[in-house]
């Protein structure tokens, strides 16, 4: 597979109109708000390391696309699982984390329209994880199956639930109808959840053997946060090192805008730090790749350990 930059993933300026793109800013803004104070009310000191790792994991990851029959790809969310480790308000820090840095550094996805890729993908695919996972475990008494049903399902519908919201803000914005727009994103978005829940199941598999208390709330086990930081670095890194073997193939919005014949109306980002996640000046553009990937780790780990740290510095005080 060639090594190339990988195209941007999320809503750029243009696809949504002015109204819609602050709609999403007015709802997102007081949300998000919230669970920062929530997070340094609720949140335990044994869960702010893995609140860090987490985020630093889920931004490499959604760098490494997948491909998806039909000449499209799709790349982990994630909502899912943070949900599953933290909860919904620390989970929606964590996205919303991931998804600033990678606006205002990677210029994937555009400033107007940050609002939007926020609400769904940070605070919808929160939501409906929560919702459908927390459901899910009070049928099912098995815990360990509780645990990777309601990991599964949870991951397809955050995927499924927040494509149908993009879709709505495309109908609202004019940019696409909506008895288009919805089949597409949700179409093309069902396959790309069963990636999603692949992954979630996997990764809650490799929790639920090695580290029980982070996702069982009965589990009496208490181990060190060392463990956490060792296993999220190497998760990372792994995700880093293969990040530029992603799949080339459209991601799921950019396909349907093709399909629909809207791509057009992509704006230029505003300006260009680390476009196409890959440092600029690099010839070789794996290693571009690589050492981008590691910038947005850092800086996804930095923010998210800060946000949960000063939150909880406010409630000793």
């Amino acid at each position: 597979m060639p090594l190339t930059p990988l195209p941007p993933m999320h809503i750029p300026d243009g696809f949504l109109s002015t109204p819609v793109s602050l709609t999403a800013w007015v709802v997102s803004v007081p949300l998000v708000g919230h669970a920062l104070r929530r997070v340094g009310r609720d949140l335990g000191e044994r869960q702010v390391p893995v609140m860090g790792v987490l985020a630093a994991a889920i931004f490499a990851g959604q760098m490494l696309n997948f491909s998806v029959t039909g000449g499209t790809s799709g790349h982990l969310l994630g909502a899912a699982l943070a949900t599953m480790l933290l909860g919904p308000w620390p989970a929606i820090v964590v996205m919303t984390s991931v998804v600033s840095i990678q606006a205002l550094i990677f210029q994937d996805g555009g400033l107007l329209a940050l609002g939007a890729n926020l609400f769904n993908m940070g605070i919808v695919g929160v939501c409906v994880s929560h919702f459908v996972f927390r459901t899910v475990r009070g049928l099912l008494p098995a815990r360990s199956t509780g645990i990777l049903v309601g990991g599964a399902l949870a991951a397809w519908m955050s995927i499924v639930v927040s494509s149908l919201a993009c879709a709505l803000e495309l109908s609202a914005s004019g940019t696409s109808p909506a008895n288009l727009a919805i089949p597409a994103m949700a179409g093309v978005h069902a396959l790309i959840g069963l990636g999603e829940a692949a992954i979630t199941v996997g990764a809650a598999g490799f929790l639920l053997a090695a580290r029980r208390d982070l996702l069982d709330d009965h589990s009496a086990a208490r181990h060190s946060n060392t463990a956490v930081w060792l296993v999220g670095a190497a998760a990372t890194a792994v995700l880093v090192l293969f990040s530029p073997m992603a799949s080339a193939n459209p991601d799921g919005l950019e396909w349907v805008a093709r399909q629909q014949g809207f791509l057009r109306m992509a704006a230029d980002p505003w300006y260009k730090l680390v476009p196409g996640y890959s440092l600029p000046r690099i010839a070789d553009k794996g290693i571009a790749t690589i050492l981008a990937g590691a910038l947005g780790a850092l800086l996804v780990l930095g923010t998210a350990l800060c946000a949960a740290y000063l939150r909880r510095g406010k409630r000793g005080s």
